[in-house]
């Protein structure tokens, strides 16, 4: 896929993993939302290294540039404390490699790619061949850019735009892309000529969801329309019966924003859950009890939660961030993955950004999700995926899973441009 075209469907990052949710605030909600304005300091002063140094020489030099403020805080601290658990885990609790201790420097982007620039400028003037991090995807553009420019590794975090796939020699990313969660969509689906409705908002994010579920579901047999909503629509009734009236075989939620409650509600009034499943992407915990009653009715895609994988790592990384404290779920293990990447290329590499680039490409290794592959031609990170539903537990919701979609079967397309 030509790398123009990647960038066209991102333009609001593709999916909401959240942002259907009825408290789903404005927020990048796992969308790679690119439109977060808060400002703020560049550097925030936090640095953290091992405790003890075996004195082996000096500390590896790692800036990871995230949201500690701003909009997107709480996901930037769910990287955070999955980035220090995967380096805890690939270093057996050292914090070393060979004696030499990997050295964090943070700094924050409060959701503004200047500030993110700004910080990514001053850290590789002072030598720092790695960086790391952000949740925004216009920051993670705007950080490969900095990378190929300066020449140095960069692993983007949870940012989800499907345009850093492929930019350049020296961008990795740590997380899944939404051409993944789209196709993830497809699991839904039984057979080829299904017919897919996308119900979303007539806006840049709504166009882009339509764009993307026609490229890989439509790519793949199924025949996609869609209804789209005035952005200011609030009566959604006549909507509701539009889609209805589509008789499909898979509804596709993509919404965001305060109207969110009011479309569910009218969704459940008209009775459009009888008509086919509806599908949309379950974000992270504070989402889960936000549905009310109309989450049984929802057939969700799903990134990753807590419960979904069944193997060691992911005990680990768990046991890792509630013993700091910290709580696992959405964006967990793309902070986890970062660290087993950044301990993988400094242990082939050391420190030098030719050879960490080959020690990533093509690495196949095992993390909180299971199998990963970092495709050697354009960077992909391959990952399985999830279909989970919400059940109800007491007055509270919780997801359980359906079914593993294994990483080969949701594989972006090869993008061509690095």
């Amino acid at each position: 896929m030509a790398r123009k075209s990647l960038m066209a469907l991102s333009l609001a990052a593709v999916l909401a993993l959240a942002a259907c949710a009825p408290s789903a605030s404005d927020d990048d909600n796992g969308n790679g939302n690119d439109d977060a304005t808060t400002g703020g300091s560049a550097d925030n002063g936090d640095s953290t290294a091992a405790e003890e140094d075996a004195g082996g020489g000096d500390p590896y030099k790692v800036g990871i540039i995230y949201s500690e403020t701003g909009p997107l805080a709480a996901y930037g601290a769910q990287y955070k404390q999955g980035l220090e658990a995967g380096i805890e885990y690939a270093t057996d609790g050292t914090g070393a490699i060979d004696g030499r201790t990997i050295e964090i420097e943070y700094r924050d982007d409060t959701g503004v790619p200047d500030t993110a620039v700004a910080a990514a400028k001053d850290l590789i003037g002072q030598d720092y061949k790695i960086l790391g991090g952000t949740i925004v995807s216009g920051i993670a553009v705007a950080m490969a850019e900095q990378a190929e420019q300066n020449e140095i590794l960069y692993i983007s975090g949870p940012a989800a735009v499907d345009a850093l796939t492929g930019i350049n020699d020296y961008t990795f990313r740590s997380g899944r892309q939404s051409l993944q969660d789209v196709a993830t969509a497809g699991a839904f689906l039984e057979g080829e000529g299904q017919k897919v409705v996308v119900f979303a908002q007539d806006n840049a994010f709504g166009q882009g969801n339509l764009a993307a579920v026609e490229m890989v579901l439509g790519g793949e047999g199924a025949e996609v329309s869609s209804v789209l909503v005035p952005e200011d629509a609030t009566e959604f009734t006549p909507f509701a019966a539009q889609l209805k009236d589509a008789d499909p075989d898979m509804i596709f939620v993509a919404w965001a924003g305060a109207t969110s409650a009011n479309m569910w509600q009218s969704l459940e009034q008209q009775q459009v859950f009888d008509v086919a499943p509806v599908v949309t992407g379950l974000g992270d915990s504070v989402t889960f009890d936000a549905y009310g009653p109309v989450a049984e009715h929802i057939s969700f895609l799903n990134h990753y939660f807590p419960g979904a994988p069944d193997n060691e790592i992911n005990d680990a990384m768990i046991a890792s961030i509630e013993g700091a404290g910290g709580t696992p779920d959405l964006f967990s293990p793309d902070g986890f993955v970062a660290g087993q990447m950044i301990v993988h290329a400094l242990t082939e590499g050391d420190n030098d950004v030719n050879a960490m680039i080959t020690a990533l490409e093509g690495w196949e290794f095992q993390g909180p999700k299971g199998d990963y592959t970092i495709r050697e031609s354009d960077h992909a990170l391959i990952q399985d995926m999830y279909t989970a539903k919400l059940v109800a537990d007491g007055d509270s919701w919780l997801p359980e899973l359906i079914s593993v979609v294994p990483g080969a079967d949701v594989a972006p397309p090869e993008a061509s441009g690095k």
